[in-house]
């Protein structure tokens, strides 16, 4: 099957193998658009930013992808953090990178071009705090949920050599649901978002650029 171009508007579900799923093989996005890479910890919202921006994974500021994107991981932060602080124990520091994280995000959406940022998604004031500025920067604000199970999460947390501790992934997986099952009845982007694609990993693995464009 020749894959298509979608230009997301409201909540596309890419999850599963239908035809329609099967067949999108390209993201495309207004050229000053906000777009939001949520899933729960190890959902792979990090490699995904590799695999379709080229952000290298030791990079410890906002990164310029090669076609104008300025990509805001929150593993930017932790490594440039760690530099300094990596003789405290990682929960001690924690809220300084995630502080550092946002502060970010902020500055990125005040500049020029489009915004990838890596969020969980799974905080509501998180997500009304994106929402806030994205507006008050006069963009649209778009997000693509990476719809994991907790067991393949957990895996990709191995592979990168992380661990969430046990009762806040639980807690995380709780809310993820409840924005999915939210999403899925509404049949509307959730919350001040323009549009989210529902993606599982096959769907992910199906598409091939996500693009920027006037």
């Amino acid at each position: 099957m020749r894959a298509f171009a979608l230009a997301p508007h409201t909540l596309h579900d890419l999850r599963g193998d239908g035809e329609t799923c099967a067949g999108v093989g390209e993201l495309r996005y207004p050229a000053r658009a906000a777009l939001v890479i949520a899933g729960i910890p190890g959902a792979g919202k990090s490699t995904a930013l590799h695999t379709f921006f080229g952000t290298p994974p030791d990079a410890d500021a906002p990164a310029r992808a090669a076609q104008g994107a300025l990509v805001v991981d929150s593993h930017q932060s932790r490594v440039r953090l760690r530099r300094r602080l990596a003789w405290l124990p990682y929960p001690l520091w924690r809220p300084v990178m995630h502080a550092a994280h946002y502060t970010a995000v902020r500055a990125a959406l005040r500049g020029a071009g489009p915004v990838v940022i890596h969020d969980c998604g799974t905080y509501r004031w998180s997500r009304r705090m994106i929402a806030r500025w994205t507006a008050a920067a006069g963009r649209e604000l778009h997000v693509v949920m990476l719809d994991v199970a907790p067991e393949v999460a957990r895996a990709g947390q191995r592979a990168r050599g992380r661990r969430i501790n046990p009762v806040t992934f639980a807690l995380h997986c709780r809310r993820w649901r409840g924005l999915v099952a939210d999403a899925v009845r509404d049949t509307a982007a959730p919350g001040r978002t323009t549009s989210a694609v529902l993606t599982d990993r096959a769907g992910l693995n199906r598409l091939q650029r996500i693009v920027f464009e006037d």
